[in-house]
């Protein structure tokens, strides 16, 4: 079994990131005769719903943090002058960065077996606000700067010392910014060492390390949907936190 880093620089989840984030949901659940449950369809159009959190303020500054291959960082340069997304994947940022510059990416979609559909992905939206970069969200660059808001979806259970990341957010967000934060809170041996899983519940531990400099204005869970092959899909959901710096 190889490692996590090397999980996501796959093809196979290049591919099934590229679906979560631009497939339509006809693409998502094109196998006709398959009785999909409702709430598979509620879990879709994730990454937009996450940055949906944020006010419909305009601002200066987004940071979009674990961006995988972009949407959700297009999302927020619908309201934010720059965007920057950061991933640990180069695979990932490679195809944000294509797409952020216009490209189409074509993909295959796994059906079953050695059947597969080629699909295409395209960025809409304010791409040209987007800028994509490598990086490690527990060591960023020390000239990252502040930001208005600051997004992180489905990263901090990925993290191998992920109270290195919160223990940064307070300096990346700057007074009266915001701050999203999502996770499905499955902590995993593989990818977090339980050394540094949370003591408590993951909602308890966020409010203990945040609480001193930020104000939680809401909370809430997200589901989505990530597709494997036409039967086989993981649901989730992802305790989303919405908080204000002080």
């Amino acid at each position: 079994m190889g490692s996590p880093d090397n999980i996501y620089e796959s093809q196979r989840l290049l591919e099934e990131y590229l679906l979560f984030h631009y497939a339509s949901d006809d693409e998502v659940f094109a196998t006709a005769g398959i009785p999909y449950p409702l709430a598979m369809r509620q879990a879709l159009g994730f990454t937009q719903r996450t940055v949906a959190h944020f006010s419909d303020l305009s601002v200066k500054r987004g940071l979009d943090l674990g961006c995988a291959v972009g949407a959700s960082t297009v999302a927020m340069a619908s309201n934010c002058e720059q965007v920057i997304g950061i991933d640990y994947s180069h695979a990932f940022i490679h195809a944000a960065q294509a797409l952020q510059q216009g490209q189409v990416l074509s993909y295959r979609r796994h059906d079953e077996a050695h059947h597969y559909q080629t699909l295409q992905a395209q960025a809409q939206g304010e791409r040209e606000r987007c800028r994509f970069e490598q990086g490690d969200a527990m060591h960023l660059r020390d000239d990252l700067g502040t930001f208005d808001r600051v997004h992180a979806a489905n990263l901090l259970c990925r993290l191998p010392q992920p109270e290195l990341l919160l223990e940064k957010l307070p300096a990346l967000v700057c007074n009266s910014g915001e701050l999203v934060l999502a996770t499905p809170c499955t902590w995993l041996e593989e990818f977090t060492p339980p050394s540094h899983w949370p003591d408590a519940d993951t909602f308890t531990w966020l409010q203990h390390k945040l609480s001193p400099h930020f104000t939680l204005v809401h909370h809430c869970h997200e589901p989505f949907l990530i597709r494997e092959t036409a039967r086989k899909f993981q649901w989730s959901q992802s305790l989303l936190t919405y908080w204000r710096r002080l």
